[in-house]
């Protein structure tokens, strides 16, 4: 049975009350559907009409009253975090438990559907984890995050605006920034003849077998959507059809489909030019400095990560601490310099000599956030397949 048909099984089960949304995340990632997917299927579930709920007596001039922020008590003696591996610095945790007498257990993971299946039973035991974007939009369908109390939280002000008010989060009501990116592309160049400005690179094939493109679906069509002007959150067929022709164009001219370990090759100079996140080509400029990073003209994918605190947390006074301790500038400094990805944190950066510089106005209007993509991420996944085995 195809994704397809799961998703609309699963659809026609939540609809008639036949599975909560717990339930239907166990069966989801149960059947290996990938985070997209359950986002379409959550989102198709959000969307049937619902009856309207009556509104209360009164004067309908009057808003209602902001609900007052809980009060989280004294802080507790433990918190757990599951966190992406090599994604905090190594004295942070250290430093922190020191100055608050509170015992850190961080525990690790490699993607948000590994994440997301530890948080949906309700009973992880973490009191604060890291999802990519896309995976807040999942996590919110799901009710299953806390709302964040910002008077715990007076160093929130210090995340730079761009990282304000995101797509996933508008209200800035889940999350705290933890670190960003650019998709575009790395180069060594002492390679090439010119710094590389538009995604045509990669259909060249004056450079075949020395270049490389993410092992991502997302990332990948994303930047043949871009590469015509289109949104790299499209769905349209006849978008994803050009993405596919464009993909395919270039697939001869690609040593492979490899994301960050493409590090060593650009190092090593067996690639010349990669699809690849700042922060890694940061990482890689510091074994040889002959790497650069670019925005191609026609733009690429922003991405930022955030901490959020899993609906059920038991140390939220903890977790709260940790996250207002995080955005001292100092500490998220060093966190980045650690990582080599930027630092939402607008004062940390300020402080770095070799910061991640933020995107200027200009190139954030080539730059879009990777979005659920709804029911059309079957599409996506069927046209990935058909670019892998092409």
């Amino acid at each position: 049975m195809s994704q397809e048909s799961d998703a609309k099984n699963l659809i026609d089960a939540v609809r008639a009350g036949r599975l909560d949304r717990r339930e239907f995340m166990m069966s989801a990632l149960g059947l290996g559907l990938t985070v997209g997917t359950m986002g379409a299927v959550l989102q198709a579930c959000s969307s049937d009409p619902k009856p309207a709920e009556p509104k209360p007596a009164g004067d309908p001039s009057t808003p209602a009253p902001a609900p007052a922020e809980k009060e989280l008590g004294p802080i507790e003696g433990e918190l757990h975090i599951y966190l992406w591996s090599d994604y905090i610095a190594e004295d942070t945790v250290p430093n922190f438990e020191k100055e608050f007498n509170c015992k850190v257990t961080v525990d690790t993971y490699e993607s948000n559907e590994e994440m997301i299946a530890k948080v949906q039973t309700g009973a992880s035991g973490y009191d604060l984890v890291c999802p990519s974007g896309y995976a807040v939009t999942v996590l919110k369908h799901l009710d299953l995050m806390e709302k964040l109390s910002k008077k715990y939280l007076p160093n929130y002000g210090n995340i730079a605006p761009i990282f304000d008010k995101t797509v996933f989060d508008p209200e800035n009501a889940f999350t705290v920034p933890w670190q960003w990116g650019i998709t575009g592309i790395a180069y060594r160049k002492d390679k090439l003849p010119a710094p590389p400005d538009s995604w045509a690179l990669f259909q060249d094939p004056a450079h075949k077998g020395k270049l490389t493109m993410m092992d991502d679906m997302r990332d990948n069509i994303g930047a043949w959507l871009k590469f015509r002007g289109k949104s790299l959150n499209s769905v349209k067929p006849e978008d994803l059809a050009a993405a596919k022709a464009d993909a395919l164009l270039a697939k001869p001219n690609l040593k492979s489909y490899i994301s960050a370990p493409v590090k060593a090759q650009l190092i090593a100079g067996d690639v010349f030019a990669a699809q690849l996140w700042n922060g890694d080509t940061m990482q890689a400029k510091v074994e040889n400095a002959n790497i650069e990073f670019a925005i191609p003209k026609e733009g690429g994918a922003i991405w930022c990560d955030s901490m959020v605190i899993p609906k059920g947390a038991k140390n939220v006074r903890a977790a709260h601490e940790f996250l207002n301790y995080v955005l001292r500038p100092e500490v998220g400094a060093a966190i980045s310099t650690f990582t080599g990805y930027g630092s939402p944190n607008a004062k940390a950066t300020a402080s770095m000599p070799n910061a991640v510089a933020y995107p200027s106005a200009e190139q954030m209007k080539l730059l879009e956030y990777q979005e659920d993509l709804g029911e059309g991420t079957s599409a996506w996944d069927q046209l990935w397949t058909e670019i892998k085995s092409g």
